[in-house]
């Protein structure tokens, strides 16, 4: 019953998405961040992907908008990104290996590059940022309801067979919603609703807690020291924090509380020490290769990581590291591209949060890039211990950040870069109103 569900609703959205190519975006990115074919048995296999982002390719060249395509920044360098990925497989080590991820890594950036284009109102906007809160919240209801029952003895998994399996990974990703939640909340005009997406943010953070990742659990301190920096509302958040947090751990097994002190002795964890010799690795590989690298992920590969280092080769595995990841499959300029991608990002959504004060910028635009420059900074201190650099999520909220940036006034984006180059001297309030 739910694959006839399943495949009816999509059968409803590609329709619409003939007349509407947003719509089919919207079902590209619900596929891409919730993957629901898993759910199901019948239609597992079947590339459902593939056909709803061609049907959504297709109506979106067949129509109009294609026409409005504009250059930004930010495009520019995934653009840049994306070709310089494709140098690398060009040069690959091992080209048979690094394929699989090459073709997932350039599918994403398209995806990513379609967000940009086709996000053009408020609605469409928002109606993004409730999809990748929600794919991601659902599974973050039943991680907080499960470790609840079974009162923190077990770890909470993502989804099987997807980028969000791993219990690193999906605690990293819980934690880079938690600013979007709060950024809907300041959208909801019904109380219900607010109320609702305040439970939803404390599910989160106990499903983040029940991940026992101690990545997670170190991008979740520091989303509740960011936040209570940038906010006026120093006491409430120190309180709500105390109020959740200090049950919760509490109730958490001493496995979890010797698991979370280890942190401080990084030195003596085999876990961590593994990931060292993988940073080394990549960061050879990139020194020996350093334009377009050993290609994606053939770090892994123990042949390719004893041509540089015999002795961490049969120890190291994954990088555990967007960074390092990047750095070793597409070189130092491919990290360098990244690195700019990102930064542009955080100070494109950050000279618009500046202005608000000083130009005609509706409310919900600075709102929003108040709490995308905190998701962003989440994710980075997350993603420096996981190999998530193909996660849609994150790539998300930069598209939605190159979205805003054009539907904001040209005199703000000057006026900001303008308030940039004077200082913070320029901001009096550096703080959430």
């Amino acid at each position: 019953m739910r694959d006839i569900i399943l495949i009816g609703f999509i059968c409803v959205c590609l329709i619409a998405t003939l007349r509407y190519p947003f719509v089919g975006l919207l079902t590209w990115a619900w596929f891409t961040v919730m993957t629901p074919h898993q759910l199901v048995y019948d239609v597992y296999g079947i590339p459902l992907n593939m056909v709803i982002a061609g049907v959504t390719i297709a109506s979106y060249i067949l129509s109009t908008e294609i026409t409005k395509f504009r250059f930004s920044t930010i495009t520019v360098l995934i653009i840049t990104f994306a070709a310089w990925l494709t140098m690398s497989q060009i040069f690959s080590l091992d080209a048979l290996n690094s394929a699989p991820y090459f073709d997932r890594f350039i599918k994403t950036l398209l995806f990513i590059l379609l967000c940009v284009q086709m996000t053009t109102s408020k609605l469409q906007f928002n109606a993004l940022v409730w999809t990748l809160v929600g794919g991601i919240g659902f599974f973050a209801v039943k991680g907080a309801l499960f470790t609840m029952v079974t009162l923190g003895q077990y770890r909470v998994q993502g989804l099987p067979l997807t980028v969000l399996e791993d219990n690193n990974h999906f605690g990293i990703a819980a934690a880079t919603i938690l600013p979007l939640i709060l950024y809907l909340r300041t959208q909801s005009a019904h109380s219900w609703m607010r109320a609702a997406l305040m439970v939803l943010f404390c599910s989160t953070i106990i499903a983040i807690i029940g991940t026992h990742s101690r990545g997670a659990f170190l991008a979740l301190l520091f989303f509740g020291g960011y936040f209570w920096l940038r906010s006026n509302r120093k006491f409430a958040i120190l309180a709500g924090m105390i109020i959740l947090l200090v049950p919760t751990i509490m109730f958490m097994p001493a496995k979890w509380t010797e698991r979370m002190t280890t942190i401080t002795e990084a030195s003596q964890d085999a876990s961590f020490m593994g990931r060292v010799d993988a940073w080394v690795i990549n960061y050879k590989l990139a020194k020996a290769h350093p334009f377009t690298g050993a290609g994606l992920r053939n770090s892994y590969q123990i042949d390719v990581a004893k041509s540089v280092d015999p002795e961490r080769a049969e120890r190291a595995k994954a990088a555990h590291s967007i960074y390092f990841e990047i750095l070793g499959g597409a070189g130092f300029v491919g990290l360098i591209i990244y690195l700019m991608l990102y930064g542009v990002a955080f100070f494109s959504a950050w000279r618009i949060y500046l202005v608000r004060e000083n130009s005609n910028i509706e409310p919900w635009k600075w709102n929003f890039a108040y709490y995308a420059q905190m998701s962003l900074v989440v994710f980075a201190v997350g993603g420096a211990s996981t190999s998530m650099e193909m996660w849609d999520g994150y790539l998300i909220v930069i598209a939605l950040i190159a979205a805003l940036v054009k539907m904001t006034p040209q005199e703000a984006r000057e006026d900001g870069y303008a308030l940039m180059t004077v200082g913070r001297r320029a901001h009096p309030s550096f703080k959430l109103e």
